[in-house]
């Protein structure tokens, strides 16, 4: 890890200012240089999708649909709600917020300049599930500042390089307002980050006219572009398309696929559910492999149900979220699912369909990850079998089942590309 360095007047002072400070802060209050449309809104808020002018993929982007301009060593990358930001120079400290642009920052071999994330410790243990099975390729999140709700002053202490946040987001805190994200990015870094495209929810109405939507890998070759990574984005994206491809080849008939949702029934008179096949990059993993929504139009991703309502939906297959965090014990969730008279009914408990999933805010790593898994959790005589899963890392696959290659992505985060 870098040190922190104090300070908002010192020698520290943000290179990218020398180009981009005043192209960042006019563009927060005048909307993006690139385009403007509307968004999404955080975890915690209602789906209430808007209209942007493209669709929202998880395919890669093409080449041609990346924004990023060079001027000598300088250069500029556009994406909403920022519209252009410019830095001179690759950032080398890294503040973050969701774990979605953390995990962007760890697959480019930048984890570990990470600062700042929403609770660091859990997720340093959900990542590094996954580290295991990746060569030569470590993580350490443990003891950073937690940075669900952000302070001025911490972010003038942390003095990051670049803020790989959604400021919409973070103008939503109580303690924010205009002034105060536009202070920051002057005098400490830009900000760049998209946290509305997780449901494709409404942002703050200050910031709807320069919001736009993007799939999980659209942001993650926005941000490749931040860190100068076109060659790592380029290795990890050629395995992701090849992991579609592989999956989409594969998938059964309409008709022979699951219903499923995504929950997990610890506390049965509040369980939050989620869709699998809504957009947003929530469900980048769930969504290619195309299954049966269990849930009915009356109830939205987010909505918390009892277990008599789970039952009503009676789903397939449960996947359950957070399953695979350091703590879980698969095999006693499902025991207590098995034991209680209500829950025992549920077609997924009878079957023995009730899996471990990781994070729902994923990075480009674990979506591959997860996309592997969940292909053989709903399809096993497609993708082959998963393992029984109770706790500790993510399993060990012979390698003839494996649907990606672990050496070319930890190349790839390693920088061997």
């Amino acid at each position: 890890m870098h040190e922190e360095r104090t300070g908002q007047d010192g020698p520290t002072r943000r290179r990218y200012l020398r180009l981009g400070g005043a192209v960042v802060a006019g563009s927060l209050l005048a909307g993006c240089t690139g385009g403007s449309d509307a968004g999404s809104t955080a975890e915690s808020a209602t789906d209430t999708a808007t209209t942007a002018p493209g669709t929202e993929t998880d395919s890669n982007a093409s080449e041609s649909e990346s924004e990023s301009t060079a001027v000598g060593d300088s250069y500029s990358v556009t994406m909403a709600p920022m519209g252009e930001v410019a830095f001179d120079a690759v950032p080398e400290t890294v503040f973050t917020r969701l774990t979605h642009l953390a995990g962007m920052a760890f697959a480019l071999g930048r984890g570990n300049d990470v600062n700042a994330m929403h609770a660091p410790d859990y997720y340093d243990g959900v990542w590094n599930q996954f580290t295991p099975r990746l060569d030569s390729v470590e993580l350490d999140w443990s003891g950073l500042y937690s940075s669900w709700t952000p302070s001025k002053e911490k972010l003038y202490e942390l003095d990051s390089d670049v803020h790989l946040a959604d400021p919409a987001s973070v103008f939503a805190e109580d303690n924010w307002g205009m002034d105060d994200i536009e202070e920051i990015a002057g005098n400490v870094a830009p900000w760049f980050g998209n946290a509305y495209s997780a449901r494709r929810q409404e942002p703050p109405k200050e910031w709807a006219d320069r919001y736009e939507y993007y799939g999980l890998w659209e942001m993650f070759e926005k941000v490749a572009q931040v860190f100068d990574a076109k060659a790592q984005y380029d290795a990890l994206a050629d395995v992701h398309s090849g992991l579609l491809d592989t999956i989409e080849s594969d998938l059964p008939p309409e008709g022979e696929r699951p219903s499923v949702v995504m929950a997990m029934p610890n506390d049965f008179e509040q369980i939050y559910v989620y869709k699998v096949t809504n957009p947003g990059t929530l469900t980048a993993h769930t969504r290619p492999l195309k299954p049966v929504e269990a849930l009915s139009d009356d109830v939205s991703s987010g909505d918390a149900i009892d277990i008599e309502g789970l039952l009503e939906a009676d789903p397939d297959v449960i996947l359950g979220n957070g399953g695979m965090a350091p703590g879980t014990d698969m095999a006693q969730v499902r025991r207590t699912l098995e034991d209680d008279p209500v829950a025992s009914q549920l077609s997924a408990v009878r079957n023995g369909r009730v899996y471990a999933q990781a994070a729902r805010y994923q990075g480009p790593i674990l979506n591959l990850f997860q996309l592997e898994m969940t292909a053989k959790q709903l399809y096993p005589d497609r993708f082959g079998e998963w393992p029984t899963y109770a706790e500790g890392p993510y399993p060990e696959l012979p390698e003839d089942e494996r649907l990606f290659d672990r050496r070319r992505v930890a190349d790839a985060i390693n920088g061997d590309v």
